[in-house]
């Protein structure tokens, strides 16, 4: 199998290396990865060039320091890097977050699943937050790939024509996948372990808005969107997180936030939403 990997990573110079050694001790090596210093004010960009220097499919790129980090987590960086691929010859395209750490046949694992599904498009495997002494798995429906967890088939890849740039990128290229026909999934013996919670870089509050900014510029039907926050009220961290969904929605409507303007990729994605809510087949199930 051949594959590529990018791999965004700001101020990661506490998880970056983890990573690496994930990655070196791969049962299948990536024939190219770039890693992409997004900015960052610590040690990070001197780590990833020395690992660079003793493997030549490791490459590093450098951007400047935007001043923050990017609410699109990476999507960015990952653009900016996907045109300087040397290699053509892939057959799977990698978003790797700079914090997880797995098992040294994870890909190997990943590759049977799109060996044995002919139709999958996107996939990866599940992420699990640290909490003390043990592992925590985050909960997401199964269409849904995490961001820095997905693997691109790349029939499907060249389908989708290129990702959607900002908040809520990693939904919509699997909704439109599914809308292509290609399936969509996270697998539940793949795992992945998370350094730290997601959005702990945010806080949890930031980062409950920025999922419902996200819910809103991708187009959630209302009804869905009131009941997903009225979900959240019973689950860690509770009222917190569905007021700030809420108000991340709301604030995207205020400040008339672009949306996507594919009509028929909201439609349908508003039709599954439907679907789902009145207990029939959709993405969600």
């Amino acid at each position: 199998m051949k594959y590529c990997v990018i791999t965004p990573v700001r101020d990661e110079a506490h998880y970056i290396l983890d990573t690496i050694k994930s990655v070196l001790n791969q049962s299948i090596r990536p024939i190219e990865w770039i890693i992409v210093d997004d900015g960052s004010t610590d040690a990070t960009g001197v780590i990833i060039d020395q690992c660079a220097q003793k493997c030549s499919w490791i490459r590093t790129l450098h951007r400047k320091d935007r001043g923050h980090r990017s609410t699109g987590g990476g999507v960015e960086a990952f653009l900016h890097a996907y045109p300087l691929l040397q290699s053509h010859d892939w057959e799977y395209l990698v978003n790797l977050d700079s914090d997880l750490t797995f098992a040294p046949d994870y890909f190997e694992r990943c590759f049977e699943h799109f060996h044995n599904t002919p139709n999958l498009g996107i996939a990866g495997g599940t992420i699990y937050a640290k909490v003390g002494n043990q592992l925590q798995m985050e909960k997401a429906p199964i269409f849904h790939v995490r961001g820095g967890t997905k693997i691109y088939r790349r029939e499907c890849w060249e389908k989708l024509g290129g990702l959607f740039c900002g908040l809520g990128w990693d939904t919509v290229d699997e909704v439109k996948a599914n809308q292509l026909g290609w399936t969509t999934r996270t697998f539940p013996d793949l795992r992945l372990v998370h350094q730290r919670p997601s959005g702990a870089v945010w806080g949890r509050w930031s980062h409950a808005v920025n999922d419902g900014e996200a819910d809103y510029i991708v187009g959630y039907h209302p009804l869905f969107f009131c009941l997903k926050c009225a979900r959240h009220i019973f689950n860690s961290p509770y009222l917190i997180r569905s007021l700030g969904i809420a108000y991340g929605f709301l604030r995207g409507h205020v400040r008339r936030t672009t949306r996507i303007e594919d009509r028929a990729l909201v439609a349908y994605l508003r039709h599954q939403q439907l679907r789902r809510l009145v207990g029939v087949s959709s993405i969600w199930k």
